[in-house]
């Protein structure tokens, strides 16, 4: 594979489907609740990690940015449950992903995708869809995660397979 750069699209919800969810008040079923002082964005995504005995947590992933340009040599994905990933300042941060390859053992790393996402979109990865980790282009910008965790004793093997090449295949030159 020749090394090239990643065009950065913007992130849009026809874009990202093939992939799963952007989450964002754009569009969202609107509930007014607590006697009218409060805005409700409803169900603006399922974050689906029940398979295999999953449940769900919240955890907060605080990401710092990579080495410019970024060099993509990896993707992970989660065969067992959804991940859901929301901004929790108004930052712009960058997300990868990539169709599995015809026999289903590898990210198609020659139509990687990335796009920028605004600092009020989030996105839920669906179950067995590759993607780059974490990609912030501030100092630090922390995340909201919803994800599965496992029955106690599961290994971590079980819901998380990373493809690793010796190479980079693409650059980010992130603005």
């Amino acid at each position: 594979m020749a090394l090239r750069t990643l065009n950065i699209e913007p992130l849009t919800k026809a874009g990202f489907a093939p992939f799963g969810t952007v989450i964002e008040r754009d569009g969202a079923e609107i509930v007014m609740i607590n006697e009218g002082t409060t805005t409700r964005y409803h169900a603006l995504s399922d974050v689906d990690v029940a398979s295999g005995g999953g449940r769900p947590i919240l955890s907060i992933f605080a990401g710092t940015p990579r080495a410019v340009p970024i060099a993509i040599s990896m993707m992970e994905r989660h065969a067992l449950g959804a991940q859901a990933f929301m901004p929790l300042s108004d930052h712009e941060w960058l997300v990868v992903v990539a169709p599995t390859n015809a026999d289903d053992s590898a990210p198609d790393f020659d139509v990687l995708r990335c796009f920028r996402a605004r600092g009020d979109q989030g996105v839920t990865y669906a179950p067995n869809v590759w993607h780059h980790p974490l990609l912030v282009l501030q100092a630090e910008q922390d995340f909201l995660i919803i994800d599965r965790a496992g029955p106690d004793g599961e290994d971590k093997a079980a819901n998380l397979q990373e493809y690793w090449l010796d190479v980079p295949v693409a650059l980010i030159v992130a603005a």
